[in-house]
């Protein structure tokens, strides 16, 4: 006879209630750490999308996610010539708030040379761009579909194919352009604007500008070769793809990730207590009926091994239960949300330390329990 089974049966809306409790708040402990991994993921999409080693940005800066960066656009054809250098291309990055169906759309719009690194990873749906001029790659998370139109400054822009899991640091899903329609888009100025240069004498800012050269180097040369090269130039600045890494996880979301972090290690600790609380009480409640087993002879490992079974199976089914409730609702989450399985594994075994611990503390409490108190009223 397994009395962990019997007492569970016993008590069993009691027993589903408290799991299902434990479960969400395991649910809301894994959803913070899927959070957590999810910035990091969203802080290096945008960066690690056009698969390049090197990164030319203005002198002085560490643009282009973390600072401005403006370089003039035929940097490109000087970074294609270095010995080393297999593909480069002109990029532009800037955000964008405009109006599509009736609702505040915020975009995060790419521009890119078609040929050349710094277009979308891949197409999921549709088709990539394959006119120069008002043709859009977007993302799945913008709510555009295939074929929607959308202004984009004083130019409308026809979807014509849809990518997946494109956002920058601050969860805003990207849009991808031309270059030349992104330029347009950054750093033409308005009629208005443009007059009052004009009457000043000032035909207002270039337009051959851009954020960012990317370039790919071949398999025998060195990303950091390169960039020393490029810095020697001294107008120009040039960062490795781990450099640029380094800056966005160290810099552009440092504070939220920390924060983030020490939020999920608070919820860690007040769910090893909870989990405590509910074990040790549980079996405080059951004292009368340890010390009636007592009085009848039952051994000390049938009682233990009630309580731990009953402690391992609390701590089993409200896993579960927030496993699978954070991996039927993660998707519908604002920002991404990643589960993997090395941290569920880790969440579980911490689950299951903190169960076999408190069962310790309900064990001990039971063994003090004196047979005489079954007699007592």
């Amino acid at each position: 006879m397994n009395l962990a089974y019997r007492d569970i049966r016993h008590n069993l809306g009691r027993f589903l209630l408290t799991c299902i409790g434990l479960g969400l708040l395991l649910g809301v402990v894994l959803a913070m750490i899927g959070i957590y991994r999810g910035l990091i993921v969203d802080a290096l999409t945008i960066a690690r999308a056009p698969a390049v080693d090197v990164w030319v940005v203005e002198a002085g800066t560490r643009g282009p996610f973390a600072e401005a960066s403006r370089i003039p656009g035929d940097t490109r054809e000087s970074i294609a010539r270095i010995a080393g250098v297999s593909a480069a291309g002109s990029i532009t990055y800037q955000t964008v708030e405009t109006k599509h169906l009736g609702k505040k759309l915020r975009l995060y719009v790419i521009g890119y040379e078609l040929t050349r690194p710094g277009g979308p990873p891949h197409i999921a749906k549709g088709r990539s761009i394959a006119r120069s001029r008002f043709e859009m790659v977007a993302d799945k998370a913008t709510g555009l579909e295939l074929e929607d139109r959308i202004r984009l400054g004083r130019n409308v822009f026809t979807v014509v194919g849809l990518t997946q899991h494109q956002v920058n640091s601050g969860g805003d899903p990207a849009v991808y352009i031309t270059l030349f329609d992104a330029q347009k888009l950054q750093f033409d100025l308005a009629p208005t604007a443009l007059r009052v240069q004009m009457a000043r004498g000032n035909s207002g800012s270039s337009r051959d500008t851009v954020n960012a050269v990317v370039a790919r180097v071949q398999e025998n040369s060195s990303p950091e070769a390169i960039s020393q090269t490029v810095r020697r130039w001294k107008h120009l600045g040039a960062i490795t793809q781990q450099g640029q890494e380094l800056i966005l996880t160290r810099s552009l979301v440092d504070r939220a990730r920390r924060q983030i972090g020490l939020f999920t290690t608070l919820l860690l600790i007040v769910s090893a207590v909870i989990i405590a609380l509910i074990i040790y009480t549980m079996t405080m409640e059951k004292l009368k009926q340890i010390a009636t087993l007592k009085l009848i002879g039952a051994p000390d490992r049938t009682i233990v091994g009630m309580i731990v079974q009953q402690a391992m199976a609390l701590g089993l089914i409200g896993f579960a239960t927030g496993t699978i409730l954070i991996y039927n609702i993660k998707d519908y989450f604002p920002r991404r949300v990643v589960l993997e399985p090395d941290n569920v594994l880790i969440l579980g075994l911490i689950v299951f330390v903190v169960c076999l611990l408190a069962s310790g503390l309900g064990v001990r409490a039971a063994l003090k329990v004196d047979p005489a108190t079954a007699l007592g009223g």
